[in-house]
């Protein structure tokens, strides 16, 4: 069945936005601030992330216009590597996103709960059921269709961009914020060099990247995006520069307000610029910007992930039932429902679940260097096509090369500060490898 083509160019920016500002921005700065110790390693952290992201942009761009199909994501290692490979890590994206959307969501419940619910009834019952619902809401919203998904999605994303921007004017509140002057300490207490500050930048990145990562899924919706070739390239290059600019101006308004030697403690840093603007209100303003990242960032996991799995089912890496669309509103009805039944599910687990989480950190960036590598495979494949019609990255290929080296050395810096959590994402992966295999010789 041919599907319509629905995303514009400004839906498709959206969706970019919302793949990648998820509860990161509020969390990962405490983190990063911790593992630099001094603001100019701090800041310069956020700039090569952003600068590697805009590689990583330019990349998929071409991919997306030179493979603009549904579940794209799947398809290129299916295309490029082979099935198997396809499967195994789509499974853990799958897994891994239903996973933070079941977590992000009990974290917004626990927000929202104190601001709509009495104290009686602030208790683990009614954050789940909060969560549930969240997330049940969003799944009827994807069962009208694609485009009611994505006028959702514009509204969530444009409110979420809002609440950032009001955050960012928390410096026009600021008196005089006492800090004392931040040191950088090698861990053997000896005088730092060039091998203390790169091992603390390598750590820096490890959370810097997963701030900006979630992007490439765009290509997830190659098959629905009108003139995709033109349209997919530039939707990853408006979102990713909306969310650098972002990403880079809040970073700074944290230190500003908060204090370098603060931010590395803090326990809710978004809280605090809130306060700054809004006094005591400052909690539930807070509140509510976090429960509109939460409806963001789980709409958006409705709409791409199950392309993935229809891209799956296609290929018969899945039942062939997960490629089904309703003919009427064009929905991967059970791909959807699936997804959603797998998030609810892992609600209830969430707090195990975070240990598996860490282990797939590895995998991912494993697989965000290796879905780039595919544009070397791509233009030997896709040659044949007019330049003119579809987007090629500038500098070719240096760009590609230096976001692959990027997310090879975060993978190394995971593997150097936790060996175990990456053997094991390593273990996940040939798991996935095995069931694959298994699964066709069963079907012989």
């Amino acid at each position: 069945m041919q599907q319509k083509k629905q995303l514009s160019l400004f839906d498709l920016s959206m969706i970019v936005v919302s793949l990648v500002i998820g509860m990161g921005v509020f969390r990962t700065p405490v983190n990063v601030a911790a593992k630099a110790q001094i603001p100019e390693l701090f800041y310069l952290a956020w700039f090569i992330g952003g600068f590697v992201a805009f590689c990583g942009a330019l990349t998929y761009a071409e991919i997306g216009s030179r493979f603009p199909v549904t579940g794209g994501y799947y398809k290129i290692f299916s295309a490029a590597y082979h099935p198997s490979i396809a499967f195994a890590i789509n499974c853990i994206v799958i897994i891994s996103s239903a996973a933070s959307v079941a977590a992000i969501s009990i974290i917004g419940a626990e927000y929202l709960s104190k601001i709509i619910l009495p104290p009686a009834m602030q208790n683990e019952t009614y954050r789940v059921a909060i969560a549930i619902t969240t997330i049940l809401v969003f799944y009827f919203i994807n069962l009208l269709g694609l485009k009611a998904s994505s006028k959702t999605q514009n509204v969530l994303t444009i409110i979420k961009i809002g609440m950032i921007l009001t955050l960012i004017c928390a410096i026009f509140f600021v008196g005089n914020t006492q800090t004392t002057t931040p040191v950088f300490k090698a861990i053997n207490g000896t005088s730092p060099n060039w091998t203390n500050y790169g091992k603390a930048l390598g750590l820096c990145l490890i959370a810097v990247s997963f701030s900006y990562a979630g992007y490439a899924q765009t290509i997830n919706f190659g098959g629905e995006v009108r003139e995709a070739k033109k349209v997919i390239p530039r939707a990853i290059i408006i979102g990713l520069t909306i969310i650098v600019i972002l990403y880079l101006a809040i970073n700074y308004i944290y230190v500003q307000v908060i204090g370098f030697e603060e931010l590395k403690s803090a326990e809710s840093i978004a809280a605090i610029l809130a306060a700054k603007i809004f006094g005591p209100a400052g909690f539930n303003v807070l509140s509510i910007i976090i429960f509109f990242s939460v409806m963001g960032y789980v709409n958006v996991n409705l709409l791409s992930n199950p392309r993935a799995m229809f891209a799956m089912g296609e290929e018969g890496a899945l039942p062939r039932i997960f490629s089904r669309m309703n003919k009427k509103t064009e929905v991967i009805t059970l791909s959807l429902s699936v997804f959603t039944v797998v998030a609810v599910v892992i609600i209830f687990y969430a707090k195990t679940f975070d240990k598996i989480l860490n282990y797939t950190i590895f995998l991912e960036s494993i697989s965000m260097a290796s879905s780039a590598a595919t544009i070397f495979i791509l233009r030997k494949r896709t040659a044949h096509l007019d330049k003119k019609t579809i987007y090629t990255v500038p500098l070719y290929p240096i760009l590609p090369i230096i976001f692959i080296a990027a997310y090879t050395f975060v993978a190394l810096s995971i593997y150097a500060d936790d060996p175990d959590a990456a053997l094991n994402g390593l273990y996940i992966f040939i798991g996935f490898l095995a069931i694959y295999f298994v699964s066709r010789w069963l079907k012989k």
